[in-house]
């Protein structure tokens, strides 16, 4: 059986894609769309990508959203210091036993973004 690789994108509406694509870039580092061949796209580094379909009324993230992101980090703590630093508040932080540590920011048009440090 052929098996998908791994995400490769993540297309969302946006009130203002030009000003959204670029906090992504500037907070996460998260490269903008090529918009020619010597444009690179964003690679992330192997590793886990959990695939979780959600109920109607899950609380886990807002019930006004459909999805939610969740991007591995290297550092969590340094990576909510950056954000705290550009005025950005993560919340819900946890840490899961084999998991690994999480917290939650949300970016300028309020989308949930869940950030996952590894175990």
């Amino acid at each position: 059986m052929e098996k998908v690789l791994g995400i490769g994108g993540f297309f969302f509406r946006a009130n203002d894609p030009e000003a959204l694509a670029k906090w992504y870039l500037e907070q996460l580092g998260v490269s903008l769309v090529p918009n020619g061949p010597s444009d690179a796209p964003w690679i992330s580094q192997e590793g886990p990508t959990i695939f979780s379909p959600f109920p109607q009324d899950s609380d886990y993230f807002p019930a006004d959203r459909q999805y939610m992101v969740n991007f591995r980090v290297r550092d969590l703590d340094a990576m909510i210091a950056q954000l705290a630093a550009a005025g950005h508040e993560a919340t819900h932080q946890r840490a899961m036993d084999g998991i690994g540590k999480f917290a939650r920011v949300h970016d300028p048009e309020g989308n949930p973004i869940e950030l996952w440090e590894a175990e």
